[in-house]
């Protein structure tokens, strides 16, 4: 059963397929100010019910993009680089031979608090050190 990300006024609504495989709570600047945590998904397995606000901003401007709904100001979802396909939560490199690799991927990340009754025992939620990292 597809799960339903919404935001508080309703205006977003963004369907999921299944639980997220892998979910992170990192504590960077901006993620740390939203209280977001991201569950990941790869490009197209989500379904935007209703994302007509347009809203998005960008922190690095590195392909990093936070969306919100411009009437509740709800961060919503994001869409980046795949950093965790080439470097730890931790920041380190996962391949050290070749420690300032850029993704060649993106993924896209929900805010989990925006899904009602959301089964947290699903899934575990990794911690990552955002702040020091990037």
């Amino acid at each position: 059963m597809p799960l339903i990300a919404t935001c508080h006024c309703g205006a977003t609504k963004i369907e999921l397929p299944h639980p997220p495989a892998r979910a992170g709570e990192c504590n960077c600047t901006f993620c740390g100010r939203t209280g977001a945590i991201w569950g990941y998904y790869q490009p197209g397995e989500l379904n935007m019910v209703s994302d007509t606000q347009g809203k998005f901003y960008s922190v690095s401007g590195m392909g990093n993009e936070h969306h919100f709904c411009a009437k509740c100001g709800i961060q919503t979802w994001g869409v980046s680089p795949d950093w965790g396909s080439l470097y730890n939560n931790d920041g380190t490199p996962k391949d050290a031979s070749n420690p300032n690799a850029f993704p060649t991927k993106q993924i896209y990340a929900i805010n989990l608090r925006l899904i009602d009754d959301f089964d947290w025992s699903s899934v575990t939620v990794e911690k990552m050190d955002g702040r020091n990292s990037w």
